[in-house]
């Protein structure tokens, strides 16, 4: 098997779809490689949302405690999918948990280095934050239905 390098791998992936080859180059050199156990926690509740995770292989549950109940998963994400916008819109924390629910990997691209070209490459910051919002309003809009079928069915 072929191995991909991070540029080629965001180069091809939705999310950063129509982005030139040096916007590219600029976010690969933030990203590394990351492989999470079944079980571990790529985030917590709370927590910094230090990074933008890409899942390349693997799935995540989305996860909120509920003190009567334990851990309610609300969605999960799996390959192909990012975990995006905490890391861009202050105060960079993180709404819920991320947990692994099988061996999963992630390019991992660290936010402070993300912000910084935002910040020094004003357009390449547009381009990321609509696609942070369309992202966003996606896992809105399935959290619209979820809750329609818990509660509308009385």
């Amino acid at each position: 098997m072929k191995t991909r390098s991070i540029a080629d791998y965001l180069s091809r992936h939705p999310f950063f779809a129509d982005l030139d080859a040096g916007s590219i180059a600029e976010l690969a050199g933030c990203a590394i490689n990351e492989h999470i156990r079944t079980g571990e926690y790529l985030f917590r509740e709370g927590g910094g949302a230090d990074h933008f995770y890409v899942i390349t292989r693997g799935r995540i549950a989305l996860e909120l405690f509920s003190p009567a109940t334990g851990p309610l998963v609300l969605d999960s994400a799996g390959e192909g999918e990012v975990l995006d916008w905490p890391w861009l819109i202050p105060p960079h924390r993180w709404f819920f948990d991320a947990r692994a629910v099988e061996p999963t990997s992630v390019i991992s691209l660290d936010a402070a280095c993300l912000r910084g070209k935002c910040d020094a490459d004003p357009r390449l910051g547009y381009h990321l934050t609509q696609r942070a919002a369309q992202t966003m309003s996606h896992r809105l809009q399935a959290t619209r239905v979820r809750l329609l079928d818990v509660y509308g069915s009385r």
